[in-house]
């Protein structure tokens, strides 16, 4: 047994974990290294139980059929699991410029129901938060740029290269919110139910990348996006999909949207 801890500055809402940092670093337990030294991770798909607790030691016990599940007081907080590699699709890339103006219309400069966000929160400073502000592009999908900050650089890798990359947990949480705001974030509160994704290689720290997101349906409290991460020649560093399921504003001190503040 071993413990994961989900320190603070990696929050979503204020007293919770962000879903994609601490999908990320739960994924981090399986046995999949990665396969090559071109750094490709299997693909791994992770259910959130519970908020995760911040600061507090999680038990993540190993599953005789090799997935992970992390607990707290007796609690089932997440679950992780390799799947088939295969199961995910991209999102069709978008110009580093185009993402780059998309971000002015990022809704959550109006309003964000999480500005302390680690991934989207406009509240985040700069190589403290992620600062991921996806707007609206061509073909219903939302991109933003993202260059990863020396702040969430990976301690080790196997790389054929000396350049330093972002860690696998950063990885997943660039590419959580991002699917949030291509849904219905901005119509109802929404958390992270389920992220499955698969890294083809960690982003450099300090090379710029573009972030696509796109809605891919909606079933009663269930929204499904996905969402892609790309490198500064249009090439897929990780690709990701996500179950978001909508909450009662009041459990986790966020606004309904007609509680918006008015311009």
């Amino acid at each position: 047994m071993t413990e994961l801890i989900v320190p603070r500055r990696f929050c979503g809402p204020p007293d919770s974990g962000n879903g994609g940092w601490t999908a990320g670093a739960l994924a981090s337990t399986l046995s999949c290294e990665p396969a090559d030294h071109a750094g490709h991770w299997p693909t791994v798909e992770v259910s959130l139980r519970q908020p995760p607790p911040l600061d507090a030691p999680m038990d993540v016990v190993a599953g005789d059929d090799g997935s992970s599940t992390a607990t707290f007081g007796g609690a089932v907080i997440a679950t992780a699991a390799r799947v088939a590699d295969g199961t995910l699709s991209e999102v069709d890339a978008v110009a580093p410029e185009v993402a780059l103006a998309a971000e002015a219309t990022y809704a959550g400069h109006t309003f964000h129901p999480f500005p302390t966000c680690f991934a989207c929160g406009t509240g985040r400073e700069e190589g403290d938060g992620l600062r991921i502000f996806p707007g609206v592009v061509e073909g219903d999908r939302v991109a933003a740029t993202w260059t990863p900050h020396r702040s969430v650089a990976e301690d080790w890798h196997t790389y054929v290269d000396d350049d330093p990359r972002a860690s696998v947990a950063a990885t997943w949480a660039s590419l959580d919110c991002v699917g949030g705001w291509a849904g219905d974030l901005t119509e109802r509160l929404m958390v992270l139910g389920r992220m499955t994704a698969r890294i083809d290689t960690l982003p450099v720290v300090g090379e710029r990348h573009v972030v696509v997101g796109a809605a891919r349906g909606r079933e009663g409290r269930k929204t499904f996006t996905a969402a892609t991460l790309y490198d500064a020649d249009g090439r897929v560093v990780a690709t990701a999909e996500h179950v978001w399921v909508a909450v009662d504003p009041a459990l986790f001190g966020g606004l309904r949207p007609a509680e918006r503040p008015q311009d």
